[in-house]
């Protein structure tokens, strides 16, 4: 997969935004992680998740992968639900 397969067409501004900032992060991995889990729920989040999942993404890379991969743990106001489903997604979704 290069990229997302979700078109952001029936998305809000601020949706379309973050589905593409989370396919555009700079490293290939996290594209992977974010962009897959975006192109997923994007559309499902409530307001309050989007507001979370802006948050997250506003981390550096080398910061966000190792949390999400488990090898460092972030500060707990990023420990949210949001991010256990993305951590939970990322296990479920890896390609065979």
């Amino acid at each position: 997969m290069t990229g997302t397969t979700r078109s952001s067409n029936g998305l809000d501004e601020r949706r379309k935004r973050l589905l593409f900032r989370c396919w555009h992060r700079g490293t290939r991995e996290m594209d992977l992680i974010l962009g897959r889990f975006a192109d997923a729920e994007i559309a499902g989040l409530a307001e309050l998740e989007v507001t979370q999942l802006e948050e997250l993404i506003a981390l550096e890379d080398p910061d966000l992968y190792p949390a999400f991969v488990g090898d460092s743990e972030l500060a707990p106001k990023f420990h949210t639900p949001l991010f256990e489903r993305i951590k939970l997604f990322r296990n479920l979704d890896k390609p065979a």
